[in-house]
C-alpha cells in the first residue's frame, strides 16, 4: 500500500469544471482513496491543460501508475488541427528514441540475461563486419552507455539511396574519440545494437519484441511499420520538410525511414495502454501477470548507473540529473527516457511509480521547444502530490 503526503496539494486541484474524458482505465491499482486518484488526476490535468493552452503540443496522453497498476489518466488536446479527436490510451504515438529502451534495451536485457551477449565484449565479436576505424576497442557496455566514441548522429538518409547503403554507412563511421572517456548520446550505437540484437538472435528486429517482450508482456498495439488500420487512431507528427508531407504512421526520424522505418534507435509505435504495461513490467522486476520476461537482476543492473566519472547513464537509461525531464524529486533510483516526438517514460522503484507522457510535439513542426518544461513540471507536480513508496 502506498503512502501518501496531503499538504499543499489543494494548490493542484484545478476548478471542477474540467473533466478528464470518459475512456476505461488500463487496468485497477492497489485500493486508494477516491480523494487521493482526484488530486493526482488534477495535478495531471493542470499541467497538460495549460502546455496545450501554451502551445506545448496539439495533443497528449499521460498515465501516472504503479506496479499494481493506474492511479491517473488524462488526455488532452487533439490529435491534429485536422482532426480534433482527443487522444485516448489507444491513440497511437510515434515514440521516436523512447525505441531505444523499449525495444532495443529490453532485448539486449534479455540476450544478456540469458548469457547469449556479454557486456563487456567486443561488438566484433558479434558484429565482425564493423570494421570502421577504432571499433575494435568498443564493448557493448560502451554501446549501451552512449560512450563507445561514436559521432551522435551522421545524415544517413541524405548520403544513402536504401536501407543497406545506409546500414554500411554506419558501419563505416569511424570513432572520433576513444571509448569509455566521454558521454555522447548516440543514434548511431544504437543502430548498431539493433544489429546486434539481429545477428545474436536470429530474427529481424521488428520480430524480435513482438515474440519476446511485446507479447509476452500483453503488449499487443507495439509494433515497427503500424498497417494501414492504426492511420486514423495515430497521432500526426510533423509536416516534413524532407518529404514535403505531413507524417501519420510512418516513423518521423529520417534515419529511420531511410533504413526502411526498423531500427534500433527509431521507429517504435505503441499506445499509452502497452506502455503502462511496460512501465509495470520493469517496476515488477521483469514480471507481469505471472509471465516472467526479463530476469529481475538483469533489469537491476541495466537500470544502475555504470561508470560516474564519465556521466550518469545506465545501460540504454537515463537517470536523474537535476537538469533532465526527471524533474527535481524523482529518487537517485530512477531511470528513464525522452523520444524527440514528444514522448517520455520515467519509473521511480524505491517510490514504486511511473510517469508516462505521450505527445506529438513535433506537429507541425520540431521548431517548438515547449515539451522539456511540460515533461519536468509533470513529473514534479505528480511528486507534490505523491509521498515515497515503501522502499
Amino acid at each position: 500500500m502506498l503512502h501518501w503526503a496531503t499538504g499543499g496539494v489543494m494548490a493542484l486541484v484545478v476548478a471542477a469544471c474540467h473533466r478528464a474524458p470518459a475512456t476505461a482505465p488500463l487496468a485497477p491499482a492497489a485500493p486508494l482513496p477516491t480523494a487521493v486518484r482526484q488530486t493526482v488526476l488534477d495535478s495531471v490535468r493542470r499541467v497538460l491543460d495549460q502546455a496545450i493552452a501554451d502551445g506545448a503540443f496539439p495533443g497528449a496522453y499521460a498515465v501516472i501508475g504503479t506496479r499494481d497498476g493506474i492511479v491517473a489518466e488524462y488526455g488532452a488536446g487533439r490529435l491534429d488541427s485536422a482532426d480534433a479527436t482527443r487522444p485516448t490510451s489507444r491513440t497511437v504515438w510515434d515514440l521516436a528514441s523512447l525505441t531505444k529502451v523499449v525495444n532495443t534495451t529490453s532485448a539486449m536485457l534479455q540476450l544478456v540475461g540469458s548469457g547469449r551477449v556479454a557486456l563487456d565484449s567486443p561488438v566484433v565479436q558479434y558484429l565482425p563486419e564493423w570494421k570502421a576505424p577504432g571499433a575494435a576497442r568498443v564493448t557493448v557496455r560502451h554501446l549501451l552507455s552512449h560512450n563507445a566514441g561514436l559521432p551522435a548522429w551522421r545524415a544517413l538518409y541524405k548520403e544513402a539511396a536504401t536501407p543497406d547503403e545506409a546500414m554500411s554507412l554506419v558501419l563505416a563511421t569511424p570513432l572520433d574519440t576513444v571509448p569509455g572517456v566521454r558521454f555522447l548520446y548516440s543514434d548511431l550505437g544504437f543502430i548498431l545494437l539493433g544489429r546486434l540484437v539481429e545477428r545474436v538472435s536470429g530474427e529481424p528486429l521488428e520480430g524480435y519484441g513482438p515474440r519476446h517482450v511485446f507479447g509476452p508482456a500483453g503488449m499487443q498495439e507495439t509494433r515497427f511499420l503500424p498497417p494501414a488500420s492504426w492511420r486514423a487512431r495515430t497521432a500526426p507528427t510533423e509536416q516534413d520538410p524532407w518529404r514535403q508531407r505531413k507524417l501519420r504512421g510512418e516513423v518521423h526520424d529520417e534515419n529511420g525511414a531511410r533504413l526502411g522505418g526498423v531500427a534500433g534507435h527509431a521507429g517504435l509505435f505503441s499506445t499509452a495502454h502497452d506502455l503502462a504495461r511496460f512501465a509495470r513490467l520493469y517496476l515488477n522486476g521483469g514480471t507481469l501477470d505471472g509471465v516472467r520476461v526479463f530476469e529481475a537482476a538483469t533489469v537491476a543492473s541495466f537500470t544502475r548507473v555504470q561508470d560516474t566519472t564519465v556521466s550518469r547513464r545506465a545501460l540504454g537509461w537515463e537517470t536523474p540529473t537535476g537538469r533532465n525531464s526527471a524533474g527535481q524529486h524523482l529518487s537517485a533510483v530512477a531511470f528513464g527516457h525522452t523520444g524527440f516526438t514528444g514522448t517520455s517514460l520515467w519509473m521511480d522503484p524505491s517510490r514504486n511509480l511511473f510517469v508516462l507522457l505521450l505527445t506529438n510535439r513535433v506537429n507541425p513542426t520540431r521548431q517548438n521547444l515547449r515539451i522539456g518544461a511540460v515533461r519536468a513540471g509533470l513529473a514534479d507536480a505528480v511528486s507534490a502530490v505523491l509521498a515515497g513508496a515503501p522502499r
